[in-house]
């Protein structure tokens, strides 16, 4: 497909010397400046990560990425979350993307979440999409939603209509 745009393109007829740079340069000029406000925005930090030997207690939360690489003791908010083989976290997971290779003491939010054939989680999940590796170790409740993400904060609202619910019905 490229190639067929090159060879449709009248910019490689004419050969002279002059007339072929001032052409190309005169043509891509404008190009680069419309398109160069337009891809400004697009290029994404790199994931922030936290080495093996980092040891946090308290919540993180971030538009972007994380990958965890030692021990968190709290709720994290992000883009993409990645928990490493060697990772814990203990608290709420809340993110469009997570990936467990290590091990996840709480809740876990997702769109998309995924429990690697390393993972270990002791909580419940709840994703619109869900992928569990063999080998994975899960104890908890896996629970299906349109949107898991905007659910926890009216999820917390239905959990204790539902407890006084369960004793009147004795």
């Amino acid at each position: 497909m490229f190639s067929k745009s090159k060879i449709h393109d009248p910019a490689p007829k004419p050969k002279t010397g002059s007339d072929a740079p001032a052409k190309p340069a005169s043509a891509p000029t404008p190009k680069p400046a419309a398109e160069t406000p337009t891809a400004a925005p697009k290029p994404k930090p790199a994931p922030s990560v936290l080495s093996s030997d980092l040891m946090i207690k308290g919540n993180l939360k971030t538009t972007g990425d994380i990958q965890i690489e030692g021990m968190v003791d709290g709720d994290i908010r992000a883009h993409l979350l990645t928990v490493g083989e060697s990772a814990t976290v203990k608290g709420e997971i809340v993110a469009d993307d997570v990936v467990v290779n290590g091990r996840v003491i709480g809740r876990v939010r997702g769109l998309k979440v995924r429990l690697t054939s390393s993972a270990r989680v002791e909580g419940d999940i709840i994703h619109k999409t869900i992928a569990i590796e063999s080998g994975a170790h899960f104890e908890g409740s896996v629970q299906r939603q349109d949107d898991p993400l905007n659910a926890a904060k009216a999820k917390p609202a239905a959990k204790p209509a539902a407890k006084p619910a369960a004793p009147s019905g004795k």
